[in-house]
């Protein structure tokens, strides 16, 4: 089977409009979560998340298209472009050349939007864009269309596993040939009335409204919920064969992926999935060393604690370095699998492994190093990306640092 290389980046999330000025406030531990402005939050028991600020979508789109994307295909266009600049490509075969998109729940405001037209004002005042706009699978239309992309168009829809496993199958159309280079963005932007408000009746969401910047905590003892956030990530995924004939810049090989499912509960998570995905990557790598592990760690009570311990049950007593970046952008749900990939790269990249933030009581059940609230220089040549997700879903990413 075909070696899997990547070989361009790009991200937007609420600390930064591009990979690099959003990695170092990362890694220098701030937080992008702040009170939200998009929508009025006075009837609702939470009122913060990562938003972006400061992003035109008429900086990456035809002013006129704007309106035709809801605004998670705006961010991923943004991501997407960065990533093919980065890539530097004089020239490739369309037909070789795919997507796989991702996105947890996809265009949710313009289905808001267009829900209360519909019931206000009647179902001929909705917008003939309504549709197209709000499809998660649109993601990769849009940018297949804007980058002249003809070979396979998939699209990932497994909540907040979505990042990861778009990659995976970028990674498997690759193995077996099915295309020389596959272009993966994830993208979610959900900050609207409906989506906080149901992650809110669910209990998911953090309400320390008072302490944005504290909200998100992962592994603490005293973490009570995720915090929203927005954003995109997007990665060129190509043959080793393709890469080096045109001398691309390679930042790393996709060298394992696990998948598993839970099988218990539709929002419940248990130790048996996530294990079972790490334990599958893990095999698939032929059982490398870990240096790193940038965990799901959503700063909900069940997920730290159980990811711990499916961490602790796989690598016994060689542990590695763990930490989660949701404490600083927030968990941007079917993005975060790409974007925290992304930040894996770019940690191995620069010999740093990003902080947990936040992190000042621990956990008698979360009794791992997560890196606590300060970056660590670190060699790191192999590293871990976990992503779960509602419904007992799970993806695990195994990435090696090419020399």
């Amino acid at each position: 089977m075909n070696r899997v290389v990547i070989t361009g980046i790009g991200m937007i999330n609420s600390l930064g409009l591009d990979k690099e000025s959003s990695f170092k406030a990362i890694v220098d531990g701030k937080c992008g979560i702040k009170r939200i402005t998009l929508f009025d939050t006075e009837k609702h028991s939470v009122k913060i998340a990562g938003e972006i600020e400061g992003f035109d979508p008429k900086t990456v789109m035809d002013p006129k298209e704007v309106k035709k994307a809801d605004r998670f295909i705006q961010l991923g266009i943004k991501a997407a472009k960065e990533a093919m600049e980065d890539a530097n490509f004089d020239e490739f075969d369309p037909e070789r050349f795919g997507i796989s998109s991702a996105s947890g729940i996809g265009g949710l405001p313009h289905i808001e939007k267009n829900s209360i037209i519909a019931h206000e004002r009647g179902p001929r005042r909705i917008s003939p864009f309504f549709i197209p706009s709000a499809l998660v699978n649109m993601l990769g239309g849009f940018i297949s269309i804007e980058h002249s992309l003809k070979g396979p168009n998939l699209s990932s829809v497994t909540a907040c596993a979505a990042g990861t496993h778009a990659i995976s199958e970028a990674a498997k159309t690759i193995m077996i040939g099915g295309a020389d280079k596959m272009l993966v963005v994830g993208a979610e932007s959900a900050i609207c009335a409906a989506g906080v408000g149901g992650f809110a009746a669910m209990k998911a969401l953090s309400t320390n409204n008072e302490n944005p910047q504290e909200a998100s905590r992962p592994f603490d003892a005293d973490r009570n919920g995720f915090v929203m956030g927005e954003g995109a990530g997007a990665l060129v995924v190509e043959s080793l064969e393709s890469a080096q004939k045109r001398g691309a810049k390679i930042y790393a090989e996709i060298i394992g992926f696990g998948e598993s499912g839970d099988a218990n509960h539709i929002t419940t998570p248990v130790v048996d999935g996530p294990y079972r995905a790490m334990k599958a990557a893990m095999k698939m790598a032929g059982e490398p060393k870990i240096d790193y592990i940038n965990a799901h760690g959503t700063s909900t009570p069940a997920n730290d604690k159980n990811e711990t311990a499916a961490i602790k049950m796989l690598f016994n007593d060689t542990i590695p370095a763990i930490s989660s970046t949701k404490g600083q952008i927030g968990h941007c749900l079917g993005a975060a699998g790409a974007l925290e990939a992304i930040i894996s790269i770019m940690a191995m990249r620069d010999s740093i492994i990003p902080p947990t933030i936040n992190y000042t009581t621990p956990d008698p059940e979360c009794d791992l190093d997560y890196v606590p609230n300060k970056a660590r220089e670190a060699e790191l040549d192999v590293v871990m990306s976990n992503s779960f997700g509602f419904g007992g879903t799970n993806g695990s990413l195994i990435l090696k640092k090419f020399k």
